[in-house]
């Protein structure tokens, strides 16, 4: 039973969740991810297996009714209590430190590291998909240093499988609970200059020949929790020209401290506010990366990005958060009203049955 593989080896959604899955697929396609490991779902199956080891306590928010609001936030506040209450067994504890010990070494097995900033992000099994997202529904915490502070913030992504409004969704979507599981990915801390997200089709109109991207400085964190209206970017995909251009009031901006100085929120720069966040060449490079994702899933994609700091070319400094499916306009496509033929007139030719 492995309780940590890395990310490159990373590819099975029910061993590392959703996200965990992306990442490593992304690795192994060669576009650049912060390096980093999975503490897989076997870890949070022990776990589980001495929090609720009959499934009862699982068993009764499966029980309850999507409009059941107050049933469901008294279940699952009993239930994340205990997760975080309940000590890991020592094998889990072990592997756990031993991973993040050598993660700030670049991986030698002879050296360690106590010190190491993490991003530690939750990954259910069945986030992520073409399906369900369930974006934003687990936690995610930035800046995370220390082993046995990772310890307890790998619990708070376990016990996050549990919160209301993920709960409350997968009721509306009728999932059982018994086939749920959590992985966690921990990664190197990033420090971008700018970051936010992207997706391979309008979000607005459900274009397929552009890209559509939006960012802000620092981190992303900015964007997600409202602090800044971002800069927004379109780009077609035929030519490559920027064809929307919208500057936000970023009046606000998520920054990064090493050595276990977490996350910091300041005033913007004024000089930075309404400065664009991206040169036109950031802009069309990552539209180019977001193009080889969408080409290598198959599909369009809704990715978050970071841009780092320096002098070299933007593919350099660019690095990939995370890649999911994007699922409100996939949503609406209409299925073919036929299946496709050789001929348009064998269209035609069937509408009278097949030849005597």
């Amino acid at each position: 039973m492995n309780f940590v593989v890395t990310l490159p080896a990373a590819s099975d959604a029910a061993i590392v969740g959703g996200k965990g899955a992306s990442l490593g697929e992304l690795a192994r396609a060669g576009i650049p991810v912060p390096p980093g490991f999975v503490v897989t779902v076997s870890c949070f199956a022990a776990a589980m297996a001495a929090i609720d080891p009959s499934g009862d306590l699982r068993a009764r928010i499966s029980a309850l009714d999507a409009a059941d609001l107050a049933g469901i936030a008294t279940a699952t506040a009993s239930l994340r209590g205990r997760i975080l209450a309940a000590p890991p067994p020592d094998a889990v504890i072990t592997e756990i430190v031993a991973s993040y010990g050598r993660l700030g070494t670049g991986g030698g097995a002879e050296e360690i590291m106590i010190d190491t900033d993490v991003a530690i992000r939750s990954s259910a099994t069945m986030e992520d998909s073409a399906a369900a997202s369930f974006a934003g529904l687990q936690d995610t915490y930035l800046g995370v240093c220390g082993a046995s502070s990772v310890m307890d913030h790998v619990r708070h992504c376990w016990a996050s499988l549990y919160n209301d409004e993920s709960v409350a969704y997968r009721r509306r979507l009728a999932m059982p609970e018994d086939s749920l599981g959590m992985a966690v990915v921990v990664q190197l801390m990033v420090r971008p200059r700018a970051a936010g997200v992207m997706f391979t089709r309008s979000p607005v109109s459900g274009d397929r020949s552009v890209v559509a991207i939006e960012g802000t400085w620092g981190l992303g964190s900015a964007l997600v929790c409202g602090d800044v209206t971002p800069d927004s970017f379109v780009i077609s995909k035929i030519t490559g020209e920027i064809s929307g251009r919208r500057v936000g009031a970023k009046g606000r901006v998520h920054s990064f401290l090493p050595n276990g100085g977490g996350v910091t929120v300041e005033d913007t720069p004024a000089a930075l506010v309404s400065q664009p966040c991206l040169t036109d060449d950031e802009i069309r490079t990552l539209a180019e990366t977001g193009r080889r994702v969408e080409t290598h899933y198959g599909a369009p994609q809704d990715i978050e990005w970071a841009l780092l700091d320096g002098d070299a070319p933007p593919a350099e400094r660019i690095v990939l958060l995370q890649s999911r499916p994007e699922t409100v306009w996939a949503a609406r496509e209409p299925a073919p009203v036929a299946a496709p033929k050789p001929r348009a007139a064998d269209h035609v030719l069937s509408l009278f049955g097949k030849p005597r």
